[in-house]
């Protein structure tokens, strides 16, 4: 039988300090502003609090009242600055394990926050390297995916790695970090123009698209989206904006690698050819589910969770196509995938975005985005980008329309 929290025996300010602690850790860990707001409200009701949060993708203010003083006695409001949130699947689980101990009563206020606290630890070296072991591996995953030849594939697979290591040099400097997404652009269409030219031909723009997979703002654009439709509009707008700026960061640098080439008088060969057969697309969506199983942080113990998450969002979503087009299977691997993240988290009493992240990862319209601008700009005509633009637009309206359904079909557990 849970024991509630002792609100008497522990202090205001010591409830509030510990909300905000978890607060900043959803936020750091890539939770969405309309959950990240619900769970705070549903942890301070549960802690005899009031509060009233408003989040958004670079900060969070959180006003909060004891309603068992009266009132103007006890209020107190937050103004925090902080970094957009980077998913981390595993501090995500323990941040809501601490959160559902400390309001069972299993451990004390203090200990939940010496909790929380050391879970901001970095990543050791072997972590880095894994890290850029899965940006390889996922860029040579999606190359598989689409069936590009073994040259492809080897080059979209470099070129992951090194993105991989400029992301790990990249942090903890501002000035490089800023401008990284556009080196990676750099990086990643120097080195598949010098391939083609001097090597073999390749479809070009496609495995510069599949090796800048990872940094894509897919996501970003579909948890904006919902943030809109949830009526959380500054968020959503301010994240919507980042996305663009992602996209348009990847496309100048992609563009500076062309007229560098240019000028360099490289001519790469580009050619439209995708011959693999079917086992090397099915490797390739195994290998594309681990790599995101790494990327987003999760417990070692979660991969095959996550793994079979990612795929079966793939899977629904290829089939669905396959039976009533697209993008009807978006819609059905979105609805499902949210359902089956909410169900998990209320049986299971674990985050639901164990299930819901990796299976929507491999729907998001990033890559159709990058390749409706890159299109553009190479020809310097509006129109040349479209049609990508407007299959972008119809998947990204498939996502939403599948996560709301499947919110409204389980509702989730706390939000997360």
């Amino acid at each position: 039988m849970q024991t509630p929290i002792d609100t008497v025996a522990t202090g205001f300010a010591e409830r509030v300090a510990f909300v905000i602690a978890l607060a900043q850790r959803l936020h750091a860990y890539g939770t969405t502003a309309q959950r990240l707001e619900g769970a705070v409200v549903a942890v301070t009701q549960r802690l005899r609090l009031e509060c009233e949060p408003w989040s958004n993708p670079t900060g969070m203010i959180l006003s909060f009242s004891d309603p068992t003083r009266p009132a103007g006695t006890s209020e107190t409001t937050r103004v925090i600055r902080l970094a957009p949130g980077d998913t981390n699947l595993y501090k995500l689980c323990e941040a809501d394990r601490i959160a559902e101990e400390v309001m069972a009563g299993h451990i004390g206020i203090a200990q939940g926050q010496a909790d929380l606290r050391a879970l901001d630890g970095g990543l050791g070296w072997r972590g880095r390297a894994q890290q850029v072991f899965g940006f390889g591996l996922a860029s040579a995953a999606v190359a598989g995916l689409l069936r590009l030849p073994w040259l492809d594939l080897a080059t979209a697979g470099l070129i992951g790695l090194l993105i991989g290591v400029l992301e790990q040099q990249g942090r903890g400097r501002p000035r490089l970090q800023e401008a990284s997404d556009a080196i990676a652009g750099m990086v990643a269409g120097f080195v598949a123009i010098a391939v083609a030219s001097l090597v073999a031909p390749l479809n070009l723009n496609t495995v510069t698209i599949a090796a800048l997979i990872v940094l894509l703002p897919g996501m970003a654009l579909t948890n904006a989206i919902n943030e809109l439709t949830s009526r959380h509009l500054v968020s959503g707008t301010a994240r919507f904006a980042g996305a663009l700026t992602t996209v348009l960061k990847l496309t100048v640098g992609t563009a500076i690698a062309l007229t560098v080439a240019e000028l360099a008088g490289l001519e790469p060969e580009v050619r439209a050819w995708r011959p693999q057969p079917d086992w090397v697309a099915w490797v390739a969506l195994v290998a594309g589910a681990y790599a995101f199983a790494v990327l987003f942080r999760a417990n070692r113990r979660d991969y095959p969770l996550v793994m079979a998450s990612a795929m079966a969002g793939y899977l629904i979503s290829r089939f669905g196509d396959e039976a009533f087009g697209s993008p009807a299977g978006v819609f059905l691997a979105a609805l499902v995938t949210t359902a089956a993240g909410n169900a998990y988290a209320r049986w299971i009493k674990r985050p639901g975005a164990l299930i819901r992240v990796p299976g929507i990862i491999m729907l998001v319209p990033g890559s159709l985005a990058l390749r409706g601008v890159i299109s553009s700009v190479q020809q310097q005509d509006l129109s040349a980008g479209q049609s990508a633009a407007i299959a972008a637009l119809n998947i990204l309206m498939a996502l939403i329309a599948g996560l709301l359904f499947g919110n409204l079909l389980v509702s989730a557990r706390r939000n997360l």
